[in-house]
């Protein structure tokens, strides 16, 4: 989930949870950079020079205040020759020290003037030489607006009277939190987290616990340990919270460990119904898509004061237990879809943000059909429909930052558009060859067991070339009329006597030969559309129906026509 889930969610749930009004600034507080607040700019060129090997993060968490310190130690390899180390931090922080291989530094060898800190190393690193950095820092941490969408820190008071604080940075950066590259392929291979709260508070982290100390002086010390993760997936959850957990045995052979850390004032039937949820959840994506990639670490979920998050094996989950007539909790199940489509799957640009949340939102109707068959998922699909913007293309090939996705960008688009279009080619190239695909495209293969893969990277064009490999066509029309043109591909009939011809056009005026299913008198046939036209014969005066079991995504007048009146009666109120 990022910031620009849609504004009907954001309505009615976002504005329940969390006060939109802009957080209050302590005097003198330096304010966040528009650097740091939009994530995913260009890298440095010493930073595309770096692998990074390993983060250990330690936070001091002093709620009172609603300040933070922290020392990140962080392990890189040079890949190229290297005088300077460049790494992302918020300029709110205050940094103490800059250590290098255990050496402080002087002043004088490190800047940050507008949260990119470049360090001038004690010596220049040839390519296959590692480096340890330490950092030591200190400050208020910018609070979030409206988190998750205008994301940071978030200060609340839990209902039994005690803090209550998240973060929620996939928008922002993790540079509002720890110094990091704020790039997705930029993933630590290890990350070690403590966190120093009060003792009267739990702090939650992502993979395995590792050790609990009472530090004697009030406090206590979480420390957790988790394999290669998404950088803004480390988070900081900290509350009077209560975990429920259970062991969930996988079809795979594996047992995995499932974590609900809740409010300790939550009323225990609903937390006991929202917990019944993940072993089901977990059966449908292994039996779907595959094994759960974190099995070693755990299934996580901590309760938040903003609505949610995709946060690796610690899932940020604000829904306040509602449901609707669907009878499961969406927000849980979307941000767990995350496990598989964005942090063992992470796309290599933001760019390809389609691959976390478009496939990860077509797994929804999937659920409800697996749940509960096909009215609801047909259901599920329609409500897709409706909203779509389709003013930008929801891939545009060129590098873009969150702040251009979401204002100048495709936007939710990349939701439920990206959606139907997972829709759209799964009946194109059916179900065996469809759930090939996206195995291949997140595990790397089609045999994934526990143990046999690791997360990865993968980039719109590499899944297309999944899709032609599996298929043996080359399907590059489809995505190009699907994700590179702002508008959804128009399927123009034309009737003349017994004839009905048929033409697709496209944004880009490319053919476009996507098979059409027509229904006449009860009996459906496919049109194969070579080259974008087709045609078949009617009987005199028959009824037909295009698409009659809604498989296609395209331009529709009767939509349209709805929308516009919509659209009408908001400006009338």
């Amino acid at each position: 989930m990022t910031k620009t889930l849609t504004a009907a969610l954001a309505l009615s749930t976002a504005l329940s949870l969390t006060s939109v009004a802009a957080a209050q600034e302590a005097p003198g507080q330096r304010t966040s950079t528009e650097w740091t607040r939009d994530s995913s700019r260009p890298r440095a060129p010493e930073q595309e020079a770096m692998r990074f090997d390993k983060a250990d993060l330690a936070f001091r968490i002093l709620p009172e205040t609603k300040s933070i310190e922290g020392v990140s130690t962080l392990d890189f390899t040079a890949t190229a020759p290297l005088e300077r180390l460049a790494l992302d931090l918020d300029v709110r922080f205050d940094v103490s020290e800059v250590a290098i291989d255990g050496r402080a530094l002087p002043r004088s060898a490190w800047t940050n003037p507008e949260g990119r800190m470049t360090i001038t190393l004690p010596r220049r690193l040839r390519a296959g030489q590692s480096v340890q950095v330490r950092v030591k820092y200190a400050g208020v941490p910018h609070p979030a607006r409206n988190a998750p969408w205008d994301g940071g820190w978030v200060w609340r008071t839990a209902p039994s009277g005690e803090p209550w604080i998240a973060t929620a940075v996939q928008g922002d950066g993790c540079d509002m939190i720890w110094p990091c590259i704020d790039w997705p392929t930029a993933e630590p291979r290890r990350v070690d987290m403590h966190f120093t709260v009060p003792s009267n508070l739990a702090a939650p982290g992502p993979g395995r616990l590792t050790g609990k100390r009472d530090n004697g002086d009030g406090t206590t010390t979480w420390s957790w340990s988790a394999g290669q993760m998404n950088t803004y997936a480390i988070s900081i959850n900290v509350g009077p919270f209560v975990e429920k957990t259970a062991t969930y045995r996988s079809r795979f052979g594996n047992d995995i460990q499932m974590s609900y850390w809740h409010l300790r004032s939550d009323d225990p039937a609903k937390v006991d119904d929202l917990f019944a949820e993940f072993p089901l959840m977990l059966q449908f994506f292994e039996e779907v898509i595959g094994p759960y990639p974190f099995g070693d670490e755990k299934m996580g979920v901590v309760e938040t004061p903003h609505l949610g998050m995709e946060h690796q094996t610690l899932n940020a989950y604000g829904n306040q237990y509602r449901k609707d007539h669907k009878g499961y909790d969406w927000l849980l199940h979307h941000e767990l879809a995350h496990e598989w489509f964005g942090n063992q799957m992470t796309h290599v640009v933001l760019d390809d943000i389609w691959l976390h949340e478009g496939l990860g939102t077509y797994m929804q109707p999937l659920y409800l059909r697996w749940l509960h068959g096909d009215r609801i998922f047909q259901a599920e699909l329609m409500g897709q429909r409706l909203g779509l913007g389709n003013e930008y293309p929801i891939v545009s090939g060129r590098t873009i930052t969150d702040e251009e996705t979401s204002v100048a960008g495709p936007g939710n688009d990349v939701y439920d558009k990206a959606s139907l279009v997972a829709h759209t080619l799964r009946h194109l190239i059916g179900d065996d060859a469809f759930y090939r695909s996206l195995r291949l495209l997140i595990y790397g293969r089609d045999d994934p067991r526990p143990g046999n893969f690791e997360p990865r990277f993968a980039s719109t064009r590499e899944y297309m070339d999944i899709v032609n490999q599996v298929t043996g066509q080359d399907l590059d029309w489809f995505f190009e009329g699907y994700l590179y043109q702002a508008a959804i591909p128009d399927l123009v009939e034309t009737r003349e006597g017994d004839r009905l011809m048929l033409e697709w056009r496209t944004g880009n005026g490319a053919p476009f030969p996507l098979p059409v299913e027509i229904e006449v008198r009860g009996q459906v046939q496919t049109v194969p559309m070579t080259g974008g036209r087709g045609e078949i014969t009617l009987p005199a005066g028959a009824h037909y129906v295009i698409d009659p079991y809604g498989k296609v995504l395209r331009q529709s007048d009767v939509v349209d026509e709805f929308e516009a009146w919509q659209a009408a009666q908001r400006r009338r109120n």
